[in-house]
């Protein structure tokens, strides 16, 4: 065979070998749209993004209005003691919603000023639910069906926190995700103050935990009474403490315990 045939017929059995070769303006340390500026474009796409959906959340808020309740009643509804062999858990509740003044009377029973400011205890007016050195540490973000609010008893009003349906937050089960009044209770740490403090326990997190706790349980109660007072339904429960800081707007200081669900018995 001769030496030219020889090297087309090697050359025909091997596979040639195609290779690919990046632009220069994508190569290491070239000039141009790099690796690394390719990232960064998409992580500032997505800030952008972000940004966006927190803008549109803003806008939402904004849509929702305060709704300001009408004055709690004094009068009406069962005694104590009857209040009391009445109340129980009942997760059985109408979609129906709360009347206004229902709503009110629900809310201020709940953890509402009872006291004028003739009775300040620590610069504060009195509440319906007792709280370490007059804390009142904790908060009450109401979610209905159009959206979350906060209650704000001063001025006896839900001002808005977020637009849209979020009841499903307060419980992992499928019962009363149609409920009327689903309330989260949110403790904001940022109110146990030292200054001034009689109790120099009052910074320690397993005391702090101890007294919120228990300002939980003493409105929880409240709610139960005035529900059996008023015939409706109550349940406490957990709730969704994974998502709901972020999608309430919540500070680090907040923290969100449990949730209570309230309408009219089925």
């Amino acid at each position: 065979m001769r030496r030219r045939n020889f090297i087309k017929g090697a050359m025909a059995a091997v596979p040639l070998a195609v290779t690919f070769r990046l632009p220069e303006n994508l190569l290491p340390g070239k000039s141009g749209k790099s690796h690394t500026t390719l990232r960064t474009t998409q992580d500032e796409a997505g800030l952008t993004e972000s940004k966006r959906a927190q803008e549109q959340a803003e806008k939402s808020k904004l849509e929702l209005k305060p709704i300001q309740l009408p004055p709690p009643e004094k009068s009406g509804g069962k005694t104590v003691l009857e209040a009391l062999w009445l109340r129980r858990t009942n997760r059985n509740i109408k979609a129906e919603p709360l009347s206004p003044q229902i709503m009110s009377n629900l809310l201020w029973a709940a953890f509402g000023i009872n006291r004028g400011e003739g009775e300040l205890i620590r610069g504060k007016p009195g509440r319906t639910a007792a709280s370490a050195s007059n804390s009142q540490e904790m908060d009450l973000y109401v979610a209905l069906q159009e959206g979350v609010y906060l209650y704000e008893p001063l001025k006896h009003v839900l001002l808005p926190v977020a637009a849209g349906d979020f009841r499903s937050r307060a419980s992992r089960r499928q019962s009363g995700l149609n409920a009327p009044v689903r309330i989260f209770f949110v403790v904001d740490l940022g109110r146990y103050i030292l200054d001034g403090q009689p109790d120099p326990r009052i910074k320690d997190p397993e005391v702090q935990k101890s007294y919120y706790f228990v300002a939980t349980g003493l409105i929880a109660q409240n709610i139960y009474l005035y529900a059996a007072s008023a015939g409706l339904a109550a349940w406490f429960h957990n709730c969704d403490r994974e998502n709901t800081p972020a999608e309430f707007r919540l500070r680090p200081e907040q923290k969100v315990l449990f949730a209570m669900t309230v309408g009219y018995p089925a």
